[in-house]
């Protein structure tokens, strides 16, 4: 049958890690209409978000006494990104789910440096990391990488849908007047590449990989734009 049976009770586990962290329950009473298939399909999807959303929270606490966060930007730093990452390759094998990753280096960036001071860059290092959060879902993790390199994770996301991601990142950096609090109109592009798994890899070090590598092919073309990992690319 297509329909569960009326008046029930529908759960679904709350799974992370092979643990399970709650249950997700709906009910409907006998007079209401029935559940159907599509409608366990959607608590499903909506269940695994909410186990990464709980899971990364329990996750967050536990390792409070450490350094997850970069000091200057308040975004995620490598070491957590990893680890979240590790998380996202066995939920994507377990599920046959797919998820994507987002490489973000700024054009020019030694410019703002030499032009306006070092004290200048990181505040503006601190304010593109404020616009990217802006453009983000709360279940999306944002990482400085390194200097003015970022990463963005996406669950649950398509090549397809990351790109138009990376598109409203890209045009969120590019509009915005930075330092403007120092006095100054600095505008500057970034240059972005994008790889999904298991869609171009098949490993975490491949993913991270293939997402620099079409980054790179932003930044030595004209900059300021989004390129996906190619074909070609994998191994």
């Amino acid at each position: 049958s297509s329909h569960l049976p009326s008046g029930c009770v529908m759960a679904v586990p709350l799974t992370t890690k092979r643990k399970l962290v709650g249950v997700l329950e709906l009910t409907r009473g006998p007079a209401e209409k029935t559940f159907t298939l599509e409608d366990q399909k959607a608590l499903s999807l909506i269940a695994n978000y909410a186990a990464v959303a709980i899971d990364n929270a329990r996750s967050f606490q536990r390792v409070s006494a450490l350094t997850v966060t970069d000091d200057l930007t308040e975004l995620y730093n490598a070491r957590y990104m990893h680890g979240v990452l590790d998380q996202e390759v066995a939920r994507a094998q377990r599920y046959h789910a797919q998820f994507s990753v987002i490489f973000l280096d700024l054009d020019h960036f030694k410019v703002v440096n030499d032009t306006h001071g070092h004290l200048n860059g990181s505040r503006l290092l601190k304010e593109v990391a404020d616009v990217i959060k802006t453009k983000l879902r709360r279940s999306d993790v944002a990482v400085r990488y390194g200097g003015d390199e970022f990463v963005v994770l996406l669950p649950e996301t398509s090549k397809e849908e990351a790109y138009a991601v990376a598109q409203r990142l890209r045009e969120g950096i590019a509009e915005t007047e930075f330092l403007r609090e120092a006095g100054l109109q600095v505008r500057i592009s970034g240059s972005f590449g994008l790889a999904s798994f298991p869609t171009d890899a098949r490993t975490k070090d491949e993913l991270l990989r293939l997402a620099d590598d079409a980054m790179y092919e932003v930044k030595n073309a004209d900059r300021d734009g989004v390129a996906m990992a190619r074909e070609r690319q994998r191994q």
